[in-house]
Order: structure tokens, then C-alpha cells, then sequence
């Protein structure tokens, strides 16, 4: 876990996979009541979301799934509604410029509790092709079997 981060309630294992992360920001997220109660409680999914910057510079994540709080009643949340990110003025003038790239997109990759708020990370990733994917699947593998290897050498 990396320094001043707290308790991970999810991650997008899939964000590493299909992105080359370039640069990553910690955002605060906007949440109804019932939302936080249920994404402490880690019943969240980051698979399919994506964040994207809206007409009036806002930063938006989209497609975040937190599930229906149980308690909730008729007070509780759309699971799937658009939430808004916080970001300084100048990281998001920033992130303008470098999404309009070819390529780049805002991925979330994960959500943690730090100091009693909820933050997520948020990834500036270039698109992987297919090959690229392949390349890593391959470095992976020869990784796991150089490990499995020297363990079994040292027995």
C-alpha cells in the first residue's frame, strides 16, 4: 500500500491490463449517504467505469457501480448514476489538454478510504493494442516461471 493511502475498498485490476498508466491522481468523490455506507461495506465494482471531463470542466466518473445500500429504503442511490471527482482547477485544465490526445482516457484504479473520506485514483492511461497485451502476457509468464525455477533450484 502505497504511503498517506488508506483502507483499499477496490481496485481495477483490469485498468493495468488494457492501459499503459502514465500518470495517476488522488480524487475526492461526491456521495450520497447510502453510497458511502455501502461502499464501506466494499460492495462496489470500478470493472466498466471510466472518468471523462464534461462541458462545464467537471470531472465526472462514469459507469461506477455501488450497490443498493440495504438499509437504505427509498432513500437510497441509483447504483450506476454519474459521480463527480474533485481535482484542483489546474489538474483538470491539465487533464483537458492530455485526454484530448488520441488514445488517452481517465481510468479509476482504485477507491480507499483515507482520513474518513472516500478517494479514488485516477489513472491517465494511452490504450493498449493487442499485441502490446500479448507482449505482457508473455513477460508475465517468464517471470512466473524464472521464479518457479529458482525456487524449485533451491530445494
Amino acid at each position: 500500500m502505497p504511503k498517506g493511502q488508506g483502507k483499499v475498498i477496490a481496485q481495477n485490476k483490469k485498468a493495468s491490463h488494457d492501459y499503459f498508466i502514465e500518470d495517476t491522481y488522488e480524487a475526492g468523490i461526491v456521495l450520497k449517504g447510502t453510497e458511502i455506507k455501502s461502499l464501506r461495506a466494499g460492495r462496489v465494482n470500478l470493472k466498466d467505469s471510466h472518468a471523462r471531463i464534461d462541458r462545464r470542466g467537471e470531472v465526472q466518473l462514469v459507469n461506477l457501480h455501488i450497490s443498493e445500500y440495504e438499509q437504505g429504503n427509498r432513500f437510497n442511490h441509483d447504483p450506476t448514476r454519474s459521480r463527480k471527482l474533485l481535482l484542483h482547477r489546474k489538474e483538470i485544465d491539465k487533464l483537458i489538454g492530455l485526454t484530448q490526445q488520441q488514445g488517452y482516457a481517465l481510468v479509476p484504479l482504485k477507491i480507499y478510504i483515507k482520513n474518513g473520506f472516500a478517494k479514488v485514483l485516477i489513472g491517465l492511461g494511452k490504450g493498449k493494442k493487442k499485441y502490446d497485451k500479448r507482449e505482457d502476457l508473455k513477460k508475465k509468464q517468464m517471470k512466473r516461471d524464472i521464479d518457479r525455477a529458482i525456487k524449485d533450484s533451491m530445494r
